[in-house]
Order: C-alpha cells, then structure tokens, then sequence
C-alpha cells in the first residue's frame, strides 16, 4: 500500500533539490561550462564549506546510510568497521592530498590517470588506471539506486518487473540532465539541503528511539539475543555484538584497506581537485572527521531496528527479503508520516549527490585518458566537455541496468569487490605523489599480479546463507590463501580483507621488478613534474590558467598528460 504522505514530503524535496540542480549551472560560475575546468571541476574554486558538503556528501552516500546499519542488524559488531576506517583515514591522505591538488593545478590535471601519464610518461600506465577508477566507480553508483529503491519500496512502490522500477528511471532521467547541464556545481550545491536533512534525521532518531524503546541498555541485549540465534542456513550464530577470534583480523585489515581505498576513487579525487587552494583542503581534513560522528550514531540505528522489531520488506522483483529496507522500515514504523518521509527524502538526496559526482567522474576519465589519449589526440576543450557530458549519461544509465538487469544483491558484492580493485592503483598514484622509484613497467606488473590474484580469491569466497558459491563477500579465510598450492595457514578459520592481501602482492612485485628493470637500465620513462610542482599553492605563478583564461584568443589548450607549464 503506497504512503501517500511520506510520498507526497519525500516528492516535495526532491522537487526543490531538482530545481535547485538546474540553478547550480550559474552559480559560482566563471568561466564556459564547455570546459572539464568548469563542468568537471566547478571552476576549481570551491572554499572551504562547499568543499565541506561536497565531499562529505561524495564519500557519505545514501549506501552509507542504509547499508552500515544493515550490516550491524545482520552482522553485529563487524559493521562497526566503518568507523575506525574513517576516523584513520584522514590522518592517512592528509598530506598526499594537498600534494595531489598542488601538480593538478601546475599541470592541469582533471583526473589522477592524468597525473600519472605525466609523472611516468606512460599512457599504458594511466590507462590502466583510468579503467580501473571506472570499473570500481560503476557497481558504487549502482549502489546508490540500491539505497534510493529501499526507500521507494518502503513507501509501497514495491512492484515487480520494469513498472517496479519506473519510479527510480524517472528518478535518475532528472539527475542525469541537470547533471548534463550544470556539472559538478549541480551535486555541490543539493549537498547542503543532504547534510541538513541528514544530521537533523539522524540526531532526532538517536535521541528520540532510545527512550521509546527502554534505553540504549536494553537495546544492546536484545541485539546480543537476536545475533546470538543460530542461522537455519549454517546452523552458526548470525553475529555478535563483541568481535571474535575469527573476525578480528578482518575487521582490522578491512577498516585500513578501505582507508586506503577511499581517496583513490576518482570520484573522491575530484572533490579535491575541485578545491580552491592547500589551505582549503587541509582544514577540510580537519573537519570531516565530524562526518564520522554521525555515521557511529547512525551505525547504532541497526541495533535500534532490532530492539523495534523491525523485518526487511520482501523485494517482489526477486521474491527475498531486501535488508536495506530495514532503515526505512525503522522510520516508517517509529515515527509519523511527516517525518518519515522527511527521513526518506534525506537518504534519497543522499543518493543523488554522489551518484552525480561518481558519474562526472567516470566522465572524465573516459574523455581525458581514454577519447583524448587514444581516439582524438586533438581534441578542443569544448569538444572533451560535451565527450564528458555524453559520457556521464551513459555511466548514470549503465548503473541503473545493474539494477533493471541484475540481482541488486550481487551488485552489492561488486561494491566489496571494488574496493579491492582500486587498491591495485594505491602505487601508480598516492605512491608516486611521494617516490618516482616503483619502475612504470614494473607498477603494470604489480596491477596485472595484484588483479588478477585478488580476483582469484574473491572467486574462492562462498556464502552459505545465500546459497552463493563465488564472489559472496570480501572476507577470506586465511586456510584458503594459496601460494602456488601451498596453503601457509591450513585449517585456519581467522578472516582477512581481500583487498589488503591483493595490496601487498601488488608492491612486493613492484618493488622486485623495480629493482630488476633499474639494474639492467630499462628506460623509466619521463618525468613531466618537478619537485617544486608538489608545494604550489593559491596564487602561485606556476599554476595553470583554469578555463575562463584558456579560451580567450591565442591561448594554448591545456591537456591533462601533455609536461610544460606558463
């Protein structure tokens, strides 16, 4: 049965952030927007708070909100993983960041497959890197339908087959053609009516639950009872509200690994590119730890859902329980109309934000290191913005048939997946912004090895519960790592992250087959930065003109790999 009035406030708010998406192409505007500068990076010019809500509403996404509490409702303390990841993480790219933006704006690059053409001179190399940040980005977009179809079918548009789905079309055809028009500015500007939505949603629900539900005590123990009852399907326990022996490691390795993950995205990269200037960044990563906050109250929710009773609405596409409406359903259940759909706008929102920067992102990959390096060299800055522009449609549209055509389940395990696969760039790019050692050739090497044997043991992982035999998590046990046959930790039932151990395989064969490629002198490649390029700041002479100085008469086109600086 549709929720006529969480419908009718959840429809209302997305009207306001659509309009608002068509107004961002003349807000802060500076120069054309047929320009990467403009359209892709928002004039590289953002201070401090939209740089705030932007990335915050980039790494943040409408997943986050459904998917963390899920986990701890299915899971227990294993879910918790997702704060000590990002809480360590800015610490970790702190200072690779500002040195990212600072041989971006020398340079001019709009994407991190462009730094890494100009640091190794290798467009293999940065062709690597640019399918990978595309591969990895497509099954997180997806993702944010996941999270938007949870709330549309907790609002009772549950059908099945394509009239199931209309609703999220009709969706993602606004965001891809106010996208279209206004570029990054566009998800810049609705992230701050997201973060407002969502801080208030989420504050009221952790002050507000707990009391009706006998206290944050009582809350626990119905969590460590319901966990504690076996699974029918593997006759274990579902979770535990304390870690155990075997998770332990896993926790660790999966809350590093996806910190180190994080900023390789190249979504997360345009954030940052998309700043003003080093100082702006820094006091960003200062801040957003604030985010962190509200994802550990938001974390809890998943034991709130517990407590409340709350069971996943059936998917009538698929016939099985869809877990990420359990969120949803907590807020439906707990609170009056208005509010829920107050609630469901904000993580709708949620998924609009990122999915518009991921999409602009991928765009820009595809038209700077992909169209430009290898289908039309030539091309004019008017021409790489309307490539990027046609691009992000089909990203955004190719998200959407992951869910018209595919189980959402598996596309959630892709999302695990990705993880591991933009690890496999963390060499060619955050390495690099600190040593030129690691050998171009040998950083290939280290891709294909780390790739493929990541891969490989993501293949070996099964999932009793839901009956699949391969790619059911990201979770190995350590009895079934192999070393061409040799298993070193036979019969341990100890978890790891995949992605941590593909990582290291990954920079053990770089730095072995740097160190064979440099003793017999194989050509490194050229360097197209200086030192010097890493501490650019705002204002500095070495920085490239952005776009509204590039298209005046007589003045050269900047190209993301092409050295040389005014």
């Amino acid at each position: 049965m549709i929720q006529w009035t969480e419908l009718v406030v959840f429809a209302a708010l997305f009207l306001v952030v659509t309009v608002l998406g068509f107004l961002a192409a003349r807000w802060q505007r500076g120069g054309d927007l047929n320009h990467l500068d403009e359209w892709g990076l928002g004039g590289r010019k953002f201070g401090s708070w939209i740089t705030w809500f932007l990335v915050g509403g980039d790494l943040y996404t409408a997943y986050t909100f459904v998917a963390v509490p899920a986990l701890l409702f299915g899971a227990g303390a294993l879910g918790f993983y997702a704060l000590p990841y990002t809480v360590v993480l800015y610490p970790i790219v702190f200072l690779p960041v500002v040195r990212l933006w600072s041989v971006s704006r020398v340079h001019g690059y709009v994407t991190p497959a462009d730094f890494v053409r100009g640091r190794y001179g290798s467009s293999l190399l940065a062709f690597i890197v640019a399918v990978t940040g595309i591969v990895a980005t497509m099954p997180y977009i997806a993702l944010q339908l996941v999270g938007l179809e949870a709330v549309l079918r907790t609002m009772g548009i549950n059908g099945s087959g394509f009239l199931g789905h209309l609703p999220l079309l009709v969706a993602f055809v606004v965001l891809a053609v106010y996208t279209y028009q206004s570029g990054l500015r566009a998800p810049a500007l609705i992230a701050f009516v997201k973060d407002i939505l969502i801080y208030l949603v989420i504050l009221v629900a952790v002050i507000y639950l707990p009391s009706k539900l006998g206290g944050w005590g009582s809350i626990f123990d119905s969590a460590s009872a319901k966990l504690a009852t076996p699974n029918p399907a593997t006759g274990r326990p579902a979770g535990s509200i304390l870690l155990t022996a075997t998770n332990q490691l896993q926790y660790i390795t999966l809350a590093l690994g996806s910190a180190l993950a994080l900023f390789l995205y190249p979504h997360s990269i345009t954030g940052v590119l998309a700043s003003r200037g080093r100082g702006v960044l820094k006091r960003n990563m200062v801040a957003l730890p604030a985010y962190s906050l509200l994802l550990g109250l938001l974390a809890l929710l998943g034991y709130v859902a517990i407590a409340a009773g709350v069971t996943p609405i059936t998917n009538n596409a698929t016939g099985r329980p869809d877990t990420n409406t359990i969120i949803p359903v907590l807020f439906d259940t707990q609170f009056g109309s208005l509010f829920a759909g107050i609630a469901f706008a904000a993580i709708g929102i949620g998924a609009l934000v990122p999915a518009a920067i991921m999409s602009i992102a991928a765009a820009n990959l595809w038209t700077r290191n992909i169209y430009k390096e290898y289908l039309k060299k030539d091309a004019s800055p008017r021409q790489e913005a309307r490539q990027a522009k046609f691009a992000s449609l089909v990203v955004k549209f190719g998200a959407v048939a992951f869910i018209l055509f595919i189980d959402p389940q598996f596309s959630i395990d892709l999302q695990l997946i990705g993880g591991v696969i933009i690890l496999q760039t963390l060499p060619a790019v955050a390495i690099a912004l600190y040593t030129r050692w690691l050998h171009r050739w040998a950083l290939v090497a280290g891709w294909v090895v780390g790739m493929g044997y990541g891969l490989y043991l993501l293949y070996l992982i099964p999932n009793p519960a839901s009956g699949k035999l391969h790619f059911a998590g990201s979770a190995l046990t350590l009895d079934k790592l192999t070393i061409f046959g040799w298993h070193p930790f036979a019969g341990s039932a100890v978890q790891i992250y995949v992605g941590f151990v593909a990582l290291v395989v990954n920079l053990v064969v770089a730095v072995v087959v740097s160190l064979f490629l440099r003793g017999t002198g194989v050509d490194p490649g050229r360097d197209a930065t200086d030192p010097e390029d890493y501490h650019a700041d705002e204002g500095s002479a070495r920085l490239k003109p952005v776009a509204e100085a590039l298209e005046t008469p007589g003045a050269a086109v900047v190209t993301g790999g092409t050295p040389g600086r005014t």
